[in-house]
């Protein structure tokens, strides 16, 4: 579906275009064409390749049904960018894509399976127009910019949650609620990392060093995005280290749950052990054992095994086995 196509000269706003139109506004001297797609199909694909003499490998990655890896690739004098775009429903992370074409008189983005929109990227590029004058590598600039931007917050919600947990992980009872929950963070940070880490090779590549002919004027801008990419990518291995470090501390507690019942069974079995004993050497009914024939021997039987089993409890109560 097309959202927009706007045509730009000199960093100023000539007006929305219709598709057949791009060939007379790109063709005009500091002039450029930026379009903006949504969940595009084949033939919408097929279109702007016609119009922009698209690379095929580039359209055929940019197709709804399939899901790239982050990265910025060169064909000839032209990008083509893959982003990943992460929204947060109902505290789940859901995965969308942007494909971006760049050339010398256009910028194309498309934008598949992602909630979030970019019509405020555009606003924002429209009124700094001495940035847009720098042409269609500050539109890359500005889209890369807004995707990263959006990770802030997502970064932000896994940093909470996992503080959160740290709370819980010496609560008696949680172990296994915490270990779910755990391992339900540790998927999500990956899926930031997935996002985050190629991009920000691929970025690398953009500033500093050979870098493409589009992007020479715009390099401190790439550069401020890789910084950002920076940042996030040491949160997320932060965070990851303190997930690690909270599975092997909750792990640790069910151990030491499991030895504090193993205790209490070890001391209410050796109890019964000491009653079951008297009791035994009691019950053999031998026809001269001396206890039989006493008129206190039972009373005193019972006594005596609560006395012992008494004993022990006491014992184990100050040893804190129970």
């Amino acid at each position: 579906m097309l959202i927009n196509c706007v045509a730009y000269q000199g960093g100023k706003k000539l007006g929305d275009i219709g598709v057949a139109e791009i060939h007379e506004y790109a063709d005009k001297p500091d002039c450029f064409v930026w379009v903006a797609l949504r969940d595009a199909d084949a033939e919408e694909l097929e279109q702007m390749k016609h119009e922009f003499g698209l690379h095929d490998l580039a359209v055929e990655d940019a197709h709804y049904e399939k899901r790239q890896r982050p990265k910025i690739e060169e064909y000839g004098d032209t990008l083509f960018a893959v982003m990943t775009t992460l929204d947060v429903v109902d505290g789940e992370i859901l995965q969308g894509e942007v494909d971006v074409f760049v050339g010398e008189n256009y910028a194309l983005s498309v934008r598949n399976d992602s909630q979030q929109g970019f019509l405020d990227v555009r606003e924002r590029s429209e009124r700094e127009p001495h940035l847009l004058r720098k042409g269609p590598a500050f539109v890359l600039y500005a889209l890369l910019d807004a995707v990263v931007d959006r990770y802030f917050p997502i970064m932000q919600m896994l940093e909470t949650e996992i503080e959160s947990l740290e709370e819980q992980i010496f609560v008696r009872g949680s172990e296994r609620r915490n270990m779910e929950r755990l391992y339900a963070l540790k998927r999500k940070v990956m899926l930031l990392k997935h996002a985050v880490a190629p991009l920000m090779e691929s970025v690398g590549h953009l500033h500093g060093g050979r870098v493409p002919a589009l992007c020479a004027d715009t390099q401190d801008y790439f550069r401020d995005v890789s910084d950002h990419l920076a940042r996030i990518n040491a949160s997320i291995n932060t965070v990851r280290e303190t997930i690690t470090t909270a599975i092997q501390v909750n792990l640790s507690m069910v151990a030491i749950e499991e030895g504090e019942v193993n205790k209490r069974l070890a001391a209410w079995a050796a109890i019964f052990a000491v009653a079951t004993v008297l009791a035994g050497i009691w019950g053999m009914n031998f026809k001269y054992m001396p206890e039989l024939d006493s008129v206190y021997g039972y009373p005193a039987a019972l006594l005596t095994m609560a006395c012992a089993c008494g004993f022990l409890y006491y014992r184990f109560r100050k040893a804190r086995w129970l």
